[in-house]
C-alpha cells in the first residue's frame, strides 16, 4: 500500500469555510471531539443553468440563437457524459466529477484532519440486517499527519444517516419512514498513537455482555499496538463525556520494519496474524489478559519480499492465507511443522496489494493486484494457477478489495484511479444481451457486464462492506471519508 503523498493528502483546517469539507475540530477543554458538519452531497446540481434566446423574425430562432443552443446542448452532454476510469481522460485543473442523485440510496461525506490510510468498522449491538433509515454505524481510522506526535485513532460514531436518493416524482412506493431527512451526526473519541497507522483492523472479542471492542494498528514504526476500545465506543453509545482508554493494552514488537499485513480471526478464536516489509508474519493469541506473540515467525520463502496481505480462514481456526510483493498466494497452517506453506502458487508478476476470503463461499478467494488486475481463485482448483475470473478494467493499482459479507458473488474494489468498483460475478450476459447492450448504449460497449457500479473518490485507499447493514459502504480518501449505498447492490 502507498501512502498519501504531499498533493493527495494535506491537513486540513479546522476552520469550515466554503471551499473545504468540515473538519473535525479538537475541544481543548474535554478533549473530546466537535461534530463536523456532513458535506450536501448534490449540493446545487438542481438550479436552472437555462437560458432565454431572443426568437428570430416572426417567432423563428434566429443562426445566432441555434448556434448557442447548440453549443449548449453539446456542453451539457460533456458534463454529463459517463467517467469509465480504463479509458476516460484524467480531470483537468477545472474539472470535477458530479454524483448522479439516482443511482444513490444514500450518499454522506465528510473531511477529517489528517489522512486517513485504513479504517475498519466496528461490529454493534444495533441488530442485523437494518434495512430501515436512518442508520448509525461505528467505525475506527487511523491517521497519516504531517508530524509524527500528531497521529491518532479516531473512534467514530455516524448516526442520522438519512437516505438522500433524489427520485422522479412518479415514483412513490418507498416506506415514508424512509424519506424523513435529518443532519446527520458525527462524534469521534481520539487516541494520539505518536506514529502513522498503515492500517488498522478491529474485532469483537468474546462477544456478549462482557465482550470487547478490540483494535490492532499497524504503525510505521514497526509496532503493532492493541487497544481496548469499549471505554470509548460505550462512552458514544451514552454520548457522555466518560473517559476512555489512551494507552494501548498490549504492544507487538517482534517486526524489525513496518508492515501493512494485519487480520483477526474469523472464527471465534483470539488470535491476530501481522505481516511485515521483510516477509515476516506473527502470530499473537490473546486470552483474557496476556498476549502471546510467537517467536519464530512464519517466513515468506523468497527472502525479504514484503507480506502485502493476511487473512484467515472464514472456516478453519489454524488456516490463513498471504499474499504480498512476489505475486505468490501462499495458503498456510499453522498446526504444520517446520513452519512452511502448506501451498504456494505464483499467480502473477506484479505485487499483490490486497486479499478477501469469501465468508459465503469459503473456497474463493479474491485478490487485487498493481496492474489493476482484479482476480478471482476457487481454491478447490487452485494450484493451476488459473482464476475463475479475471478482470483488466482498472489501469492502476487496486488498493482494497472486499466480498459483501451478505451476498457471496458481490465484490467491491477501490483503485488509484479514484474509483470503487462493485462487481457480480453471478452476472453472465449471453450474446444477444451484449449486442443490444451495444447498440443502446455504443459508450459502454467495452465495459464487462458484471460490474455493477462505479463511485468516484480521489485516490481511494479502502472501502469495506457494514456487515449488519446490507448494502452499505464505507471508504476513505484523500477528500476524507464517503458513507454510500448504491441501488445496484
Amino acid at each position: 500500500m502507498k501512502r498519501f503523498n504531499s498533493e493527495e493528502g494535506t491537513a486540513k483546517s479546522s476552520k469550515i469555510n466554503e471551499n473545504d469539507q468540515p473538519s473535525i475540530v479538537k475541544d481543548s477543554i474535554t478533549e473530546d471531539v466537535e461534530m463536523g458538519d456532513f458535506e450536501d452531497p448534490y449540493g446545487d446540481d438542481f438550479e436552472s443553468e437555462e437560458e432565454v434566446f431572443e426568437a428570430g423574425e416572426n417567432g423563428v430562432p434566429d443562426e445566432e440563437a441555434e448556434k448557442a443552443e447548440e453549443a449548449m446542448e453539446t456542453q451539457t452532454e460533456s458534463r454529463q457524459r459517463v467517467y469509465l476510469p480504463h479509458r476516460s481522460a484524467p480531470l483537468g485543473p477545472d474539472e470535477q466529477m458530479e454524483a448522479d442523485p439516482s443511482t444513490y440510496v444514500m450518499l454522506q461525506s465528510f473531511g477529517v484532519k489528517w489522512p486517513c490510510l485504513s479504517f475498519s468498522i466496528i461490529p454493534d449491538t444495533l441488530g442485523s440486517n437494518r434495512k430501515k433509515f436512518p442508520h448509525e454505524m461505528y467505525m475506527v481510522s487511523g491517521s497519516q499527519a504531517t508530524k509524527q506526535s500528531d497521529n491518532e485513532l479516531n473512534v467514530i460514531k455516524l448516526s442520522s444517516l438519512s437516505k438522500t436518493q433524489v427520485m422522479d416524482n412518479s415514483d412513490d412506493e418507498e416506506d415514508e419512514d424512509d424519506d424523513i431527512q435529518l443532519d446527520p451526526v458525527l462524534e469521534s473519541r481520539d487516541i494520539p498513537t505518536g506514529t502513522t497507522i498503515n492500517r488498522v483492523r478491529a474485532s469483537n472479542i468474546n462477544a456478549g455482555s462482557n465482550g470487547r471492542v478490540m483494535a490492532a494498528a499497524m504503525c510505521e514504526n514497526s509496532e503493532v499496538q492493541i487497544y481496548d476500545l469499549t471505554s470509548a465506543t460505550k462512552s458514544l453509545e451514552k454520548a457522555t463525556g466518560l473517559k476512555w482508554d489512551k494507552k494501548p493494552v498490549h504492544v507487538i514488537k517482534n517486526h524489525k520494519t513496518e508492515g501493512y499485513a494485519l487480520d483477526w480471526s474469523k472464527t471465534g478464536s483470539t488470535s491476530l496474524l501481522t505481516g511485515d516489509c521483510n516477509g515476516k508474519i506473527h502470530w499473537t493469541q490473546i486470552n483474557e489478559s496476556s498476549f502471546v506473540t510467537d517467536k519464530a515467525p512464519f517466513s515468506n520463502p523468497i527472502v525479504n519480499e514484503s507480506i502485502e496481505e493476511l487473512q484467515w480462514s472464514p472456516v478453519e481456526s489454524t488456516v490463513f492465507s498471504s499474499a504480498g510483493s512476489d505475486g505468490h498466494i501462499r495458503i498456510w497452517d499453522t498446526r504444520q511443522q517446520p513452519r512452511k506453506p502448506a501451498l504456494s502458487v505464483k499467480v502473477t508478476d506484479v505485487d499483490i496489494n490486497v486479499m478477501s476470503w469469501n465468508a459465503k463461499a469459503s473456497h474463493l478467494l479474491a485478490t487485487g493486484h498493481d496492474d489493476g488486475v482484479i482476480a478471482v481463485w476457487d481454491l478447490r482448483s487452485f494450484s493451476n494457477a488459473s482464476p475463475v475470473a479475471k478482470f483488466d478494467f482498472h489501469k492502476r493499482a487496486i488498493t482494497s478489495i472486499e466480498w459483501n459479507p451478505n451476498d457471496e458473488t458481490v465484490l467491491a474494489c477501490g483503485s488509484e484511479d479514484s474509483t470503487v468498483s462493485l462487481w457480480d460475478l453471478s452476472v453472465e450476459a449471453d450474446d444477444e444481451d451484449i449486442a443490444e447492450q451495444k447498440r443502446q448504449t455504443a459508450d459502454l460497449e467495452d465495459v464487462p457486464p458484471q460490474l455493477l457500479f462505479l463511485h468516484w473518490q480521489p485516490n481511494v485507499k479502502e472501502v469495506h462492506w457494514h456487515p449488519q447493514i446490507p448494502g452499505m459502504l464505507a471508504s476513505t480518501g484523500s477528500d476524507g471519508f464517503s458513507i454510500w449505498k448504491s441501488i445496484s447492490v
